[in-house]
C-alpha cells in the first residue's frame, strides 16, 4: 500500500545553478549503513559540504593557511563558508568542535567481490587561524583529509554517482530527512522511478544513522515518528516527491519501497499542443459527452492515453459484431477510468504523436511498443544488477540462492552462476522484478521521452 502525498507543496523560488551548488556523491555512500557512531542532521550536512569542496579543489594543499608539509595533506574552506553551506547559524565553534568529532567517529564498512575495507569517515579535522586561535582577528581556516577509500570515492565516483544539491540540504530540519532526500533523490533517474526494496529495519538503519542493532522502535512507531515527518517535509521542501510503499504479509509490514518523483514536470521534447484540440473534442462530444465534460478530459488527462481510448471506444461503438453499447459516453468514461486501452496502445499513440512533430526539427522514435518496453525492461535490469552489487555478500547469496530455487522451478536446473553472461542476464532481469512492480504505459511513455532509441547494440543487457 502507498502514502499519496498532499498536493498542496508551495512553489519555491528556482535556484540559480551558483544556489544549487551540485556535487556528485556515489552511490556506495548514499543510505551508508554505520557500525559505530551516529550521523547527525549537521555531521550529514558537514560531510556533504566536505565533499562540494573536496570536488571543486580536485587535489588537497589548495588555500593551505600554513607553509607546512602537513598542510598540503588536507582540503581548507574558511569556517564561515562551511557554517553557511551547512545552515549552521551559530558562532559557538566548541559546539561545531563536537560534530566534526562526532563524524570523524563513524566507522564505515565497504565490501565488495575482492575487497574488505573498515575505516572512518574522515581521517583528520583541523581548525587552523595563522593570527592565533584565541584571537579576534584574522581568518579561521577549517582542514579536513578522508581516509584513502573514502578519498577515492570522494574525488573521482566513477560512473555510478547521483547529483545532489547543497541548496536543497539546507532546506531540511533533520538528519532522517536528509537521509531519506538522499536515497529517493538517487532514483529519481531510476526507469521505475522506485527505490530498491529492503526490510524495514534496514530503512531504519540508513536514514536514522544509527546501527541497526541499537533501540530498534517497533514500526508503527518509526513511520510515525521518523518516516511521515520526513515524507512531509521532503515534499514540501526540496526537488522531489516521495510516497511510502509497503509490503505487507498478513498484518506485518515486511519491507519498504519509495516512489520518487521530480517536483516540477520535465519539458516535453516536441511542442505543446494548444490547450483545446477542436478535432478530439468534437470526436468526444459526439460520443455523447457533455463540451464542459469533454473539455475538462482533454486538460487532464495524458494526451496519448485519451487518443487510445477514444480510437478503442470509437471501434467498438462502430462494431456490428458485437452486443450494442446502449451509451457510448458511459463506456469512454468507463474505458478512461479503468485503462481499457491498454499499455501497448497508449505508447503507441506516444510514439505516433511524437512521429508527427517529427516535421518541426524533433526526431521520431521509430521503436514498436514491445520494443520500447523491452528497452525500458532492459535499462531497468542494469540498474537492479547495479544495486545488486552494492549488497553485502550475505544479502548477494540469499538472493542468489532464490532465484536459483526460481530457476530451478522454471527450467529444472539450478547449476549455473554469475560467471556465465546468459545467468546473470536472467537474474537481473528476475531480480529487477522482484524490486519494481509491472510497468504502466506513463511509465513507458516518460522513459522513452528521456531516453531517446539508442544505436542497436548499445544495450547490454537484453530481455532473453
Amino acid at each position: 500500500m502507498a502514502s499519496k502525498p498532499k498536493n498542496s507543496k508551495a512553489k519555491l523560488p528556482a535556484p540559480d545553478s551558483t544556489e544549487l551548488k551540485e556535487f556528485r556523491k556515489t552511490n556506495e555512500a548514499i543510505g551508508l549503513r554505520v557500525s559505530e557512531g551516529r550521523l547527525s542532521l549537521l555531521s550529514r550536512k558537514l560531510f556533504n559540504v566536505m565533499m562540494y569542496h573536496a570536488q571543486q579543489q580536485k587535489e588537497p594543499g589548495e588555500n593551505a593557511p600554513l607553509a607546512t608539509e602537513a598542510a598540503k595533506k588536507y582540503f581548507w574552506i574558511p569556517l564561515a563558508d562551511v557554517a553557511r553551506d551547512a545552515a549552521y547559524h551559530s558562532n559557538d565553534t566548541e559546539k561545531l568542535k563536537v560534530h566534526l568529532e562526532e563524524l570523524q567517529n563513524i566507522r564505515v564498512h565497504m565490501e565488495d567481490g575482492i575487497q574488505w575495507t573498515s575505516q572512518r569517515l574522515v581521517s583528520a579535522v583541523t581548525l587552523v587561524n595563522p593570527a592565533g586561535l584565541k584571537k579576534k582577528g584574522g581568518q579561521l581556516w577549517f582542514g579536513f583529509a578522508f581516509p584513502p577509500e573514502v578519498a577515492a570515492l570522494v574525488t573521482s565516483p566513477g560512473s555510478s554517482y547521483t547529483k545532489l544539491a547543497i541548496y536543497y540540504q539546507t532546506m531540511l530540519r533533520s538528519g532522517t530527512s536528509l537521509g531519506l532526500y538522499e536515497i529517493c533523490r538517487r532514483f529519481l533517474t531510476n526507469p521505475s522511478k522506485v527505490t530498491y526494496r529492503q526490510e524495514w529495519e534496514w530503512w531504519y538503519g540508513a536514514i536514522s544513522g544509527n546501527p541497526i542493532s541499537e533501540g530498534m522502535p517497533q514500526y508503527k512507531y518509526f513511520k510515525r515518528d521518523v518516516i511521515k515527518p520526513a515524507i512531509a517535509e521532503i515534499n514540501m521542501t526540496t526537488d522531489i516527491n516521495i510516497e511510502l510503499i509497503e509490503h505487507v504479509e498478513g498484518r506485518k509490514v515486511i519491507a519498504l519501497q519509495f516512489k520518487v518523483q521530480a517536483t516540477e514536470q520535465a519539458v516535453l521534447p516536441f511542442p505543446a499542443p494548444p490547450v483545446i484540440d477542436s478535432a478530439m473534442l468534437a470526436r468526444i462530444m459526439k460520443l455523447g459527452v457533455a463540451q464542459a465534460d469533454a473539455e475538462n478530459y482533454l486538460l487532464c488527462t495524458d494526451e496519448a492515453t485519451l487518443s487510445a481510448t477514444l480510437a478503442l471506444v470509437e471501434k467498438r461503438v462502430g462494431s456490428s459484431a458485437k452486443t450494442r453499447i446502449d451509451s457510448p459516453a458511459a463506456y469512454f468514461r468507463q474505458a478512461l477510468k479503468n485503462g481499457y486501452a491498454g499499455t501497448d496502445a497508449v505508447v503507441a499513440e506516444s510514439l505516433t504523436k511524437r512521429g508527427r512533430h517529427a516535421e518541426r526539427g524533433i526526431e521520431p522514435n521509430l521503436e514498436t511498443p514491445d520494443q520500447l518496453r523491452q528497452r525500458y525492461l532492459s535499462a531497468r535490469a542494469r540498474e537492479a544488477y547495479a544495486l545488486f552489487l552494492e549488497l553485502d555478500d550475505i544479502q548477494q547469496q540469499r538472493w542468489q540462492d532464490d532465484f536459483k530455487q526460481h530457476r530451478k522451478t522454471v527450467r529444472g536446473s539450478g547449476t549455473s552462476n554469475m560467471s556465465s553472461a546468459l545467468y546473470r542476464n536472467e537474474f537481473s532481469h528476475w531480480f529487477a522484478q522482484q524490486q519494481w512492480k509491472e510497468p504502466s504505459a506513463d511509465d513507458i511513455i516518460r522513459f522513452a521521452i528521456a531516453h531517446p532509441k539508442l544505436a542497436d547494440g548499445a544495450d547490454v543487457v537484453q530481455q532473453p
